[in-house]
């Protein structure tokens, strides 16, 4: 067994099990998941590995990712829950209903195909690695030396909300900034050539993102023949931060058709 994923569970009724993408964590969940709630589900909102206040390790691949989670449902009592997964959360979520479709009810994917993808977040990367993280003391401050990488505003408030107080004037990430820049090549990576899972699926893009194009969608199928796909209006991959109204309205028909 596995150290535990460090977990918020909001709410009573069918599991629903949430992951959050590359650098983030769970708080980036928290609105969505307390409407998904007042809607009749547990909601549990998860941290993976590396992430948040979940455990750290050298180890990290999606098979590794998709089984902790099967040690939290297992940890938890759940024998089946539906799953929304966005970007890297997405690439778990699909490894792990191929891996475990026993214990899957639906599956909800934001804005990833089931495709390999290029190393495209060095920049972010590098401008994180070249924070002088030790002699930061302020949020302010250190938003002031990450506009000098990274200049898109919502990036940079994304990544600060991982920026938290280690000890009285010391500041760090939650994000294990060492282990994640030596495995780039992980976080873009396929799940399996040949693995399917044929229960309800969603994939949901943003109209304004290129990560799921139409060229993608003989994959889509090959992998979850059930699959439908829709556009959220307004917004890019951060597609259920830009436009949540929408994100909501289109997951909760799914989830509880």
């Amino acid at each position: 067994m596995s150290e535990t994923l460090h977990s918020k569970i909001i709410g009573e009724g069918q599991p629903l099990l949430i992951l959050h993408g590359f650098l983030g964590m769970l708080d980036n969940w928290k609105t969505l998941g307390g409407q998904y709630a007042e809607k009749g589900f547990e909601v549990h909102l998860i941290d993976q590995r590396n992430h948040g206040k979940s455990f750290w390790s050298s180890d990290f691949n999606y098979d590794l990712l998709s089984s902790d989670l099967k040690d939290y449902m297992r940890e938890h009592h759940i024998s089946k829950a539906s799953i929304i997964g966005h970007s890297m959360g997405g690439k778990t979520a699909m490894q792990f209903a191929c891996t475990y479709p026993e214990s899957v009810d639906k599956l909800i994917i934001a804005d990833i195909a089931p495709k390999f993808y290029p190393p495209h977040h060095q920049p972010i990367i590098d401008g994180l690695n070249k924070l002088e993280i030790e002699n930061i003391s302020s949020r302010g401050e250190a938003e002031n030396q990450l506009f000098e990488y990274i200049s898109d505003f919502g990036t940079r408030q994304f990544l600060l909300k991982s920026l938290y107080w280690v000890e009285k004037g010391k500041l760090g990430f939650r994000f294990n900034l060492e282990v994640l820049s030596q495995k780039m090549e992980e976080v873009g990576e396929n799940i399996g050539s040949t693995e399917t899972y044929v229960g309800p699926t969603l994939f949901l893009r943003g109209d304004r993102s290129e990560y799921i194009m139409e060229s993608d969608m003989p994959d889509i199928k090959k992998h979850f023949p059930a699959a439908q796909t829709e556009t959220i209006s307004n917004s890019g991959h951060w597609l259920h931060a830009e436009n949540p109204k929408e994100f909501f309205e289109k997951s909760i028909v799914f989830l509880v058709d």
